[in-house]
């Protein structure tokens, strides 16, 4: 394989656990080059002391990239781009990547959301987009140091729906290479939007009530207002010909009864916490933008996204 230049935008909980990986092996091998791109304090650690990574796999280790840019500008010749940002800089990121990639450079956004396809395929129309969710429990500890628990982050990628033919071989052997746990699948549709119906119910759920996965499954008026947007999350995916099965409601909560009762969400602690920025947008503005472009009523969401926007201002 010819050597491929790997750059990761985003060095927060997804990027450093899965930028690590990938740069750790390069780092022994050598095989190809790797560039980070990173901002502030974080691009400023990361230059002088490496990414550390405090997980069970890799017990506080650093790893350097062959390079690290404060600016996308900078990026040179890039063949593979992770994109690991917050939803709200997705947009800015792929308007820069616009001007430095070429027709060969292949996206792969490490992002949970239905709707990450659509909106970098808005911008960048013709590249390769591999369509992708992630189950990791990582974050920043502090600037250039993540923290990992619990088992190994896993990765689900598939083909570019419009270019099914694509040659991603060499993409899918550099995440075999790192020794990422993935699954590689034709279609990964149908996992990114059972993944969105679990985050997205529960995320704005306990956000409203600033509770936690465990209230919601046992309060009876919690539990409910979570199967309703799970309805309209069903609907949306069964006009988009994504078929969640019809017990996909029953499995959600089973799935969320294995967390620990007392579980926050994201989205619940940035809401409460009055951040400027959340993933509002990545979970209620999604269902509000496809229930409106494909002509379902999505009352229950909408109600939620109106309460919490006034919980914000």
């Amino acid at each position: 394989m010819n050597k491929k230049h790997i750059i990761v935008i985003g060095l927060g909980g997804v990027g450093g656990y899965f930028g690590f990986k990938i740069n750790q092996t390069n780092e022994s091998s050598q095989e190809h080059t790797i560039s980070f791109i990173a901002r502030g304090e974080t691009y400023k650690k990361v230059k002088e002391d490496g990414l550390t990574l405090i997980s069970p796999e890799h017990p506080n280790k650093q790893t350097h990239p062959n390079s690290i840019y404060k600016n996308i500008s900078e990026i040179v010749h890039p063949d593979l781009v992770l994109i690991c940002v917050k939803e709200y800089d997705l947009e800015r990121v792929c308007n820069q990547l616009k001007e430095v990639i070429t027709k060969e450079t292949i996206l792969l956004p490490m992002m949970n959301g239905v709707d990450i396809y659509d909106r970098i395929r808005k911008i960048i129309p013709e590249n390769v987009i591999l369509p992708s969710c992630l189950y990791v429990a990582s974050h920043i500890k502090e600037k250039g140091i993540v923290e990992h628990k619990g088992k190994a982050g896993k990765l689900i990628i598939g083909r570019d729906p419009q270019h099914l033919s694509a040659s991603i071989d060499w993409v899918v052997n550099i995440i075999k290479d790192s020794q990422i746990d993935f699954d590689f699948k034709d279609n990964s549709l149908i996992d990114i939007w059972t993944k969105f119906i679990f985050v997205a119910s529960f995320g704005l759920v306990t956000a409203k009530y600033n509770s936690s996965i465990g209230t919601v499954c046992a309060d009876s008026s919690q539990r409910a207002e979570a199967a309703e947007i799970m309805k309209e999350i069903q609907l949306i995916a069964a006009q988009k010909e994504i078929h969640l099965g019809e017990n996909i409601i029953d499995k959600t909560f089973e799935k969320a009864s294995t967390f620990p009762p007392e579980t926050p969400t994201s989205l619940q602690l940035d809401i409460n916490s009055k951040k400027d920025n959340s993933e509002l947008e990545l979970f209620a503005g999604a269902i509000i933008r496809y229930g409106a472009e494909l002509g379902i009523q999505v009352p229950s969401t909408q109600k939620l996204y109106d309460e919490l926007k006034a919980k914000v201002k």
